[in-house]
């Protein structure tokens, strides 16, 4: 048997949970569809399955926006129904642990921090850690040690540009660059190409099929509506137009890369020269995006093997492992 605890990373897209209790990991989208006015319809992945096909009378929608809680309501009631799920709806008194972005006020840190505490969890304590500390250690890497790391964690809705050292962040930047604006760059080069417009999700399915296509030389098959006829059609689409359309947005990441880098001190640099970047985040997968960062920085990329959960890894890390501890602090009385 485990610790009472649970560690969560809230993510855009997706909820990453580690129950401790007994050391497993949950992941769902972070959706929830609600009908009327505010009687709850569907949370999670069936929340999903609803988005972009449900009446108007169902609002399916992302409770977090740009990395920071947006509809605090409606976020309570999500974690508040994925936590019952995991404790077969005998929540019990527990710690809580919950990662924040670095480069967000200390009001929207706050939020994270009230979230737990306003949504009947029977939480004891609850601790607020780095997004990118978390990151590290979720990579395998000894945050607390001298020297110096380079995260990038490119996420659904924004990018995250960390330099660690010695267990804190060095330098942040966080952008609004993620997996949902490289799914508009493909909507919007797909419906000039082929007066076609398609659908959220369609675009992401050809954003990580890339890799695929390319290894087969197939094109993606897609299904939309023609913008002249108004009529339903099937379209084959190449990796030639979907890569050339994410080029623009892959540039926005890689320019902030290297605005943190000018700034980093010169010995942590030389720690970042030996050691490479580490990517990670759920559209750090997008086919060419790494590659593209190693030519343009002339730095070695380090690419985790499950980008959509070294944040929740590492909190596990924070929570099972006494030495790292520290890492994580409660701001009640800020």
């Amino acid at each position: 048997m485990g610790v009472s605890a649970f560690g969560i990373d809230l993510g855009s897209n997706n909820i990453k949970i580690y129950n401790a209790n007994n050391d497993t990991f949950f992941m769902g989208k972070n959706m929830i569809a609600i009908e009327g006015k505010d009687t709850l319809f569907a949370y999670g992945d069936s929340a999903f399955s609803m988005y972009e096909k449900a009446p108007d009378n169902i609002t399916v929608s992302f409770p977090v926006n740009a990395s920071v809680i947006a509809d605090i309501k409606n976020m309570n009631t999500l974690i508040r129904y994925f936590i019952a799920d995991l404790c077969k709806n005998n929540i019990k008194p527990a710690d809580y642990y919950i990662a924040v972005p670095t480069d967000i006020t200390e009001v929207e840190k706050r939020a994270f921090y009230d979230l737990i505490r306003d949504s009947n969890l029977k939480a004891k304590h609850v601790y607020v850690m780095e997004q990118a500390v978390a990151d590290g250690l979720g990579l395998g890497i000894d945050v607390k040690t001298s020297q110096g790391v380079l995260v990038v964690d490119v996420g659904y809705d924004t990018t995250e540009i960390s330099i660690l050292s010695l267990g804190g962040i060095v330098l942040s930047r966080l952008i609004k660059m993620g997996g949902n604006k490289f799914d508009e760059a493909i909507k919007n080069a797909v419906r000039k190409e082929y007066n076609l417009f398609i659908g959220n999700k369609t675009a992401e399915k050809v954003k990580f099929a890339m890799h695929v296509m390319g290894t087969e030389n197939k094109n993606a098959v897609i299904y939309g509506r023609n913008i002249i006829t108004g009529l339903p059609v099937e379209k084959a689409i190449s990796t030639d137009l979907v890569y050339d359309c994410l080029k623009e947005s892959f540039h926005v990441i890689i320019d902030n890369i290297k605005q943190v880098l000018e700034r980093t001190p010169p010995e942590l640099g030389a720690d970042i020269y030996r050691n490479g970047i580490y990517l990670t985040g759920g559209a750090s997968q997008v086919e060419h995006l790494a590659e593209m960062i190693e030519e343009q920085t002339g730095l070695k990329v380090n690419l985790d093997d499950e980008p959509l959960g070294s944040v929740a890894k590492g909190i596990a890390t924070v929570i099972r492992e006494p030495k790292f501890h520290s890492l994580a602090y409660t701001i009640e009385n800020k």
